[in-house]
């Protein structure tokens, strides 16, 4: 699917907006999301208000785009579907949330991280893309197929 110059510069725009609120609120900084995660030493709260602040955002969003007909710059929101919750769904959660807690980094400040020059967000990187370049190839294989990617 090719992307227009408008749906481009639209998903930089709000890359570039989400970067600079996870910089500006400290979210870059693992030992935030491990200081939050340190339930019984030294507490962090400051993950619990950012995250706080972003489903409040995304409640209204929700929302707002029941009021529309399309999106801007597409024909069509594409909003999940599926609402199973299954042992994959649980599995591959309770693995993102010891990866988040061991690295302090998930794929939202991982990537922004990328921009402070520092070793620890391109290695999360580099392994975080080779873990999903990984998933895809089993199991496409397993699935026999290579046309859907969460197979």
């Amino acid at each position: 699917m090719t992307r227009s110059a408008p749906q481009m510069l639209a998903a930089l725009v709000s890359g570039a907006v989400f970067g600079l609120g996870l910089a500006l609120s400290g979210m870059l900084d693992p030992a935030r999301v491990q200081g939050f995660l340190d339930i019984t030493g030294a507490w962090d709260p400051s993950l619990a208000f950012v995250l706080g602040g972003a489903v409040g955002v995304m409640f209204l969003g929700l929302r707002l785009i029941a009021r529309f007909k399309r999106p801007a710059f597409d024909d069509r929101f594409h909003l999940p579907d599926n609402r199973v919750i299954d042992r994959r769904l649980v599995l591959g959660s309770a693995l993102f949330g010891i990866g988040w807690g061991i690295g302090g980094f998930c794929p939202g400040p991982g990537i922004a991280g990328l921009s402070l020059g520092r070793i620890e967000p391109l290695l999360f990187v580099v392994f975080m893309l080779a873990g999903m370049i990984l998933h895809d190839q089993v199991f496409l294989r397993r699935a026999g197929r290579g046309d859907n990617l969460t197979a």
